[in-house]
């Protein structure tokens, strides 16, 4: 009798297979989840609020390098607010037609005003009129008043397209100090590689799953 097929049917990742730089790896595995997951850059933001209550939602990859991970929002949302309490934080990327996973924590800060207003300008006029409108993780009487906003904001800028970054928008870098890659495999044997940051180089370890 043949054997059924198995999503987890993977070749074992192995040390040799890593590069020894976590973004270069990341980069490969991103590049590969491009090509087979829909909405590839999505990823759970986890942060912790002043009481140590965690919280997490999802937001987008907005760009990644040596120096970190990169994402934008409401500057007056809950996030925001924890970030500034405890600019600690975690990244989940999930991309289950590979069966990967790869787990990012480290410090936050907030982006150069100048850089967050280049990737502002560079959004679709809709979603810039969108964060004009939306008074993010307040309560709202109903849709209607969103719409209202939503309306008052596009009369406002009706005259360009030029419409400018508001000053409650932006962006974050989360400086990864320690990332985690995990390949699904039969029987529960997954394979998983924990990248640490020690005295300007990174330090790579198995870990059992």
């Amino acid at each position: 009798m043949s054997r059924p097929a198995n999503r987890h049917d993977h070749p074992v990742l192995r040390r040799a297979d890593l590069s020894p730089d976590p973004v270069e790896q990341f980069r490969r595995w991103f590049e590969a989840a491009r090509e087979e997951v829909p909405l590839a850059e999505a990823m759970t933001l986890a942060t912790a609020a002043p009481d140590g209550a965690p919280d997490a939602r999802m937001v987008l990859l907005k760009g990644y390098g040596a120096e970190g991970f990169r994402f934008f929002t409401n500057l007056e949302s809950v996030k925001a607010a924890h970030l500034e309490s405890n600019p600690r934080a975690a990244l989940v990327f999930y991309w289950r037609d590979l069966d990967r996973q790869v787990r990012v924590r480290g410090t936050v800060e907030a982006l150069d005003p100048l850089e967050s207003g280049e990737y502002f300008s560079s959004r679709p006029i809709e979603s810039r009129l969108g964060a004009w409108a939306s008074p993010q993780s307040r309560p709202l009487e109903g849709r209607d008043e969103l719409e209202q906003r939503f309306e008052e904001v596009r009369k406002r800028f009706e005259e360009t397209e030029d419409v400018p970054r508001p000053e409650h928008w932006g962006g974050y870098l989360l400086r990864h100090e320690r990332v985690e890659f995990w390949q699904g495999q039969e029987a529960r044997l997954h394979d998983r590689f924990l990248y640490t940051r020690e005295n300007g180089d990174w330090r790579i370890e198995r870990l059992a799953p």
